[in-house]
């Protein structure tokens, strides 16, 4: 029996390039589902695609399955079969399940013990008459987050279906979907080898594409983009910007890319640079060039589709195109400057930040007040603190500037440009210019700590709104995005700017401004949640540094509310297991045991009178970490009290060595609880280290 390559080409109009790519990845593994699902073998699958087809390609498909013979146990023949040999619904579901008729079921016996059995045997049968419904199949199970409808047809796609090739080796496969029938032929580039180009045998599907000016995969688009951008970079001596996201569109929208430069008027460089760049690769997905120094160039990079030979006119149609966005973007810009900043801000009066929660104006007050409280709690100077309040003040007010609303991926970068020209401090500009941030895991956190308390403040608010009015993320649903939020302000509590602040007083403050505007919640219950989000995400942040599960329980379970405290005693005791492995791995194993021994309702008053040595060692020790560890710990002095607590592993392994802790003398017997209950006392506000002993 030969073993041939299957491949099916979807001819389409152009497709949208991240739901391209996003079905081209799924494709493989539903082809493989969709063979092995009915019974045909196969070898390695590849997928191809470009903007006009997605293609997939089976190797070693036979040309019929294999008969198969499959024998199940079923249940024993008296539970199966009634007292006259009918069969019982034990039986009828069996048989039902694998697919046989009752009838058909057979008796053996097992060791005494007779059981009834399924022989199931499946015919071979010739692929071809498989493959068309399977192909069929596939189509409809792409999925899109939209589709459309065509002509007078009622089926479905992402975009018009125009042609569709099907082989197995060099026969046709006669797939049919929306009036089209699969053939052996395909069609090359729309402009530069339109075909229909006739294909031997499915092999040879992706050499004639090749042949025909259609670059089938995205690597192989985005390798060539590149290789083009190194050239002119070479010749030109500017920088190009390829951003991922962009390329990644980009290599979707060309079967056969060009990289070719164009040019736009130098009197578009007085206008802030980003408005320009995202002009140009958010609006019209073409790269910005710069100069040796960051500067922007005048110049900026096509991805063109169309036929070489006319690249003037392709160059001169898509720097119009640039021009008219530019602009667009000169005249807000200068627009907007003719009134200062602080004008914009009674607009906001005008954008709901959230329909429950009213206003962008009234998220604005909010923000002020807490960014003067957190602040206040950091210790920052008069001036800092004066700063972060007036950029409080106007971080929003560019939402409703002309270049903003246009171009809205600037917001907060603008407002910068324009605090710069209404004459406030360099501090407050950068500050509104950076309050987003962190946008994202692995983005700057801002460049000082004005801008972190107005970012904290921002974030913060909008956490604690939404939990107020019951819209904080459940199960995969965030759409509000705050477990970004919430990571994004631990990242700065985090980072070097200096912010020693109360995570906890500052969602007070928030709660009160909220219960202050009218919103009607439960304070404490609210709090709480809150609180727990932000232990939760924290929770996160450790397991991403590759801290152990058990250490980080471990801190859980001693109730610590703020994330820096958390995330600090996670490290610290990481590190001081790392150090001392033998001493904590024991530590944690005595722990464990004292824990599970003691008393609660005995205290901790113990009788020195009725100690012997190796129980008034232990105490002598109690005593001395007591104190020590407290100290530590109000010094947020994380790593000495650990190393406090290792003191006691040496004492503690003495006890239990010598002592029987469960004596038939209650008086003694119950001493020693007491002890117990004060050796564990002393680690309450450190860490329980029952959760890293050794089970």
């Amino acid at each position: 029996m030969a073993n041939q390559t299957l491949t099916f080409e979807i001819g389409t109009e152009e497709l949208p390039a991240f739901a391209l790519h996003a079905a081209t990845e799924k494709l493989g593994g539903m082809f493989a589902d969709a063979l092995d699902g009915a019974g045909i073998p196969h070898g390695e699958i590849s997928v191809y695609s470009t903007p006009r087809r997605l293609i997939v390609s089976a190797l070693a498909v036979p040309e019929a399955t294999e008969a198969l013979t499959e024998t199940f146990r079923g249940p024993a023949a008296k539970i199966a079969f009634d007292a006259d040999g009918n069969p019982t619904k034990a039986a009828l579901g069996f048989a039902r399940g694998k697919g046989v008729d009752a009838s058909a079921l057979e008796r053996r016996d097992e060791n005494g013990v007779e059981y009834v059995y399924a022989v199931k045997s499946t015919p071979s049968v010739q692929v071809v008459t498989l493959l068309p419904d399977i192909l069929q199949n596939l189509i409809t199970s792409i999925y899109w987050p939209r589709s459309q409808r065509w002509g007078s047809r009622h089926e479905h796609f992402s975009r018009p279906v125009r042609w569709l090739f099907a082989m197995h080796g060099d026969a046709v496969v006669p797939v049919e979907f929306a009036g089209l029938t699969a053939g052996n032929t395909t069609c090359g580039h729309r402009f530069l080898a339109p075909g229909p180009w006739e294909v031997a045998s499915a092999d040879a599907l992706i050499d004639v594409l090749r042949e025909h000016n259609v670059v089938p995969t995205e690597a192989e688009r985005e390798a060539s983009i590149r290789e083009q951008v190194a050239a002119i970079e070479e010749k030109t001596g500017l920088v190009a910007e390829l951003p991922a996201k962009t390329m990644a569109e980009v290599v979707n929208l060309a079967e056969f890319p060009t990289v070719m430069v164009g040019e736009f008027d130098e009197l578009f460089l007085a206008v802030p640079k980003e408005i320009t760049v995202d002009a140009m690769l958010v609006h019209q997905r073409y790269f910005p060039l710069f100069n040796a120094d960051g500067t922007l160039a005048n110049k900026f990079l096509i991805t063109s589709n169309g036929d070489p030979k006319f690249e003037a006119n392709i160059v001169d149609g898509n720097q119009r195109v640039v021009a008219a966005r530019l602009y667009d973007a000169k005249f807000f810009y200068d627009e907007d400057l003719k009134r200062p900043l602080e004008d914009y801000v009674e607009r906001l009066d005008t954008v709901v930040f959230q329909e429950k929660l009213g206003t962008t104006r009234a998220k604005t007050d909010r923000i002020v007040a807490l960014a003067k409280a957190i602040a206040a709690d950091a210790g920052v100077t008069g001036q800092e603190a004066a700063d972060a309040e007036r950029a409080a003040y106007l971080a929003k007010a560019d939402l409703v500037t002309g270049a903003v609303v246009e171009f809205t991926s600037v917001q907060g970068i603008m407002g910068s440009y324009y605090a710069k020209a209404a004459g406030e401090t360099d501090a407050v500009a950068r500050a509104i210019a950076d309050h987003y941030r962190p946008r994202f895991s692995g983005d700057d956190v801002p460049a000082e700590r004005v801008g972190c308390i107005v970012a904290i403040a921002d974030k913060l608010d909008t956490i604690c709104g939404l939990f107020a009015i019951g819209q904080g993320p459940t199960g995969s649903s965030d759409p509000f995005a705050l477990r970004r939020s919430a990571l994004g302000i631990v990242t700065m509590l985090l980072s070097d700017k200096g912010l020693d602040i109360s995570l906890g007083a500052a969602i007070d403050v928030a709660l009160a401004s909220y219960a202050a505007q009218g919103i009607e919640f439960d304070a404490a219950a609210v709090r709480a949640d809150v609180v727990d989000f932000f232990i939760t995400r924290t929770k996160v942040m450790a397991k991403d540094e590759g801290a152990a599960p058990d250490a980080i329980d471990a801190v859980l379970a001693v109730s610590v509310e703020e994330p820096v405290v958390f995330m600090q005693r996670v490290r610290a005791l990481v590190a001081a297991r790392e150090q001392q492995a033998e001493t904590f791995d024991d530590l944690a194993t005595a722990y464990a045991r004292a824990n599970n021994l003691r008393d609660e309702k005995l205290g901790t008053n113990v009788d020195e009178s009725l100690l012997g040595d190796e129980e008034r060692a232990l105490l002598d020790a109690v005593a001395a970490a007591e104190g020590k560890v407290a100290e530590h710990l109000a010094g947020n002095e994380y790593a000495a009290a650990l190393a406090e607590l290792a003191n006691l592993r040496a004492p503690i392994d003495a006890f239990f060595d010598g002592v029987m802790v469960m004596d038939e003398n209650e008086a003694i017997r119950e001493n020693r609880l007491r002890l117990l209950n004060r050796f564990v006392a002393v680690f309450k506000d450190v860490a329980d280290f029952g959760k890293m002993a050794k089970k």
